[in-house]
């Protein structure tokens, strides 16, 4: 990761702390859900044990559901074994500042077995897994994330009372693009940008989006692990500094029935020294790898579209005339494909549209190189792209439920070939206990529609 403003050597931290600049040390990594998650330390522990160390936490947190309860179907973790612990050893490479949190510093962690194996089914070591696949190719991949969220009036708490019914969003009518309706939510927004710079990100800038209170803050890209840890705190700290502010702000997929959070992904490969290795001298000035990459990623995008679309309410975005997919295809800058190639040169890359605000980046990106590494591997050849609009074709769809993605990702032997048994059952398994659930709610849709009338 690139240094900027923000970023701390070890040795700097603890300067800091032995100046009493720094108290709380934040060790976090990032759970099934893609939330931030770990614990908080004294400065001068941190400092004198746990730096060298690491810490440990239940090996339940990679194991339970949305609500922290704990479930059964995890190989990982359950009563019969005991809820053990698990290792959180910190990568200072991720190391930073959390200007937003006074005197707080904070830094990502690996997860480690008690005897120091990696922890497959770890999102972090899942995507570590799919970088160092392509590095034994020579070859880096650079990943920018674009994620939005819905701001609104009330605070968390507020909301919560309200059961996030009848809340009052930050705007009135679509403000795409527009910049004096976005301005009331101007104070929050930039202190969210300035802190994020103040954590070490390089934010580019942020534009109102179309549904009410709808915003979109961008930063640079990076290496795919760094824009993964990043994604992640960004995430997690503007929701703090939203609370701070006495507001709330949403990235669910589809919080109501207008447009949804997206969180598209831009990925493209450089080769050892740099080179745009998906630029050549092919059709659409396309090299042989960026022609096997996209086949890749379209032969595997419905079997893998479970590490994109997490959730229940993520298929609910998936909607006709919405810029939201809804057609596995690619296209040359057409916003009405799955897969949407943009750019030249070393900035020549797929940007994959599937993902809402709701995805764990470290899932879908390390999906993304698997599925470009299967096509490479395979030399798969590139389908012709789709002209016009993708919605009214006959291409392949995006799954329509979580149910259709489980059951497709459970089915999938690349999966299993490139994540491994163990991964691909977890992840299943989390599926499986989010539909059992649902399954068994009763809805407001369902006491509207059937109340009186049935």
């Amino acid at each position: 990761m690139s240094v900027r403003s923000g970023n701390l050597a070890l040795e700097e931290l603890e300067q800091l702390i032995s100046r009493r600049e720094i108290d709380t040390v934040i060790l976090a990594f990032a759970d099934m859900q893609g939330r931030l998650v770990g614990k908080r330390v004294a400065g001068r522990l941190f400092a004198e044990e746990v730096a060298a160390h690491g810490a440990e936490a239940c090996n339940y947190l990679l194991a339970v559901d949305v609500e922290m309860n704990t479930v059964d179907g995890y190989a990982i973790s359950s009563w019969e074994t005991g809820y053990g612990d698990m290792i959180l050893k910190p990568d200072f490479d991720t190391l930073r500042l959390v200007p937003w949190l006074p005197g707080s510093a904070l830094v990502m962690a690996d997860l480690l077995t008690m005897d120091e194996r990696p922890v497959a089914p770890s999102p972090r070591e899942i995507l570590k897994r799919q970088i160092g696949r392509l590095a034994e190719r020579g070859l880096t991949p650079f990943v920018g994330t674009e994620l939005e969220f819905i701001v609104f009036d009330e605070s968390y708490r507020g909301a919560w009372a309200k059961k996030y019914e009848g809340l009052t969003p930050a705007s009135d009518y679509n403000i795409d693009y527009a910049l004096m309706a976005s301005t009331r939510m101007e104070p929050l927004l930039r202190e969210i940008r300035l802190g994020m710079e103040g954590a070490g990100m390089y934010c580019e800038g942020v534009k109102g989006e179309c549904n009410l209170g709808q915003q979109e803050i961008a930063f640079r890209y990076a290496e795919a692990l760094a824009t993964c840890d990043n994604h992640v705190i960004y995430k997690n700290g503007a929701k703090e500094i939203a609370d701070q502010h006495g507001k709330a702000l949403t990235f669910m997929a589809k919080f109501n029935e207008r447009e949804g959070n997206s969180c598209h992904i831009h990925l493209s490969v450089r080769g050892a020294d740099g080179e745009a290795v998906m630029a050549g001298e092919g059709e659409h000035g396309f090299s042989r790898l960026m022609e096997h990459w996209i086949a890749g990623l379209v032969h595997t995008m419905r079997e893998f579209s479970l590490l994109f679309a997490p959730n229940i309410n993520s298929y609910k975005r998936f909607a006709e005339g919405s810029f939201a997919p809804t057609a596995v295809a690619w296209g040359n800058d057409n916003r009405t494909c799955a897969l949407r190639v943009v750019g030249r040169g070393q900035s020549l890359r797929v940007e994959n549209r599937v993902p809402g605000g709701d995805v764990n980046p470290y899932l879908a990106t390390a999906a993304i190189i698997a599925g470009g590494l299967y096509g490479i591997e395979h030399e798969l050849e590139l389908p012709a792209p789709l002209a016009g609009s993708a919605y009214g074709s006959d291409a392949p769809r995006v799954p329509t439920t979580l149910r259709e993605a489980a059951e497709l990702f459970e089915r999938s032997e690349i999966a299993r070939e490139v994540f491994g048994a163990e991964v691909v059952e977890h992840y299943v398994n989390n599926a499986r206990v989010e539909l059992t659930a649902f399954d068994a709610a009763v809805t407001d849709w369902e006491r509207v529609r059937g109340f009186e009338r049935f």
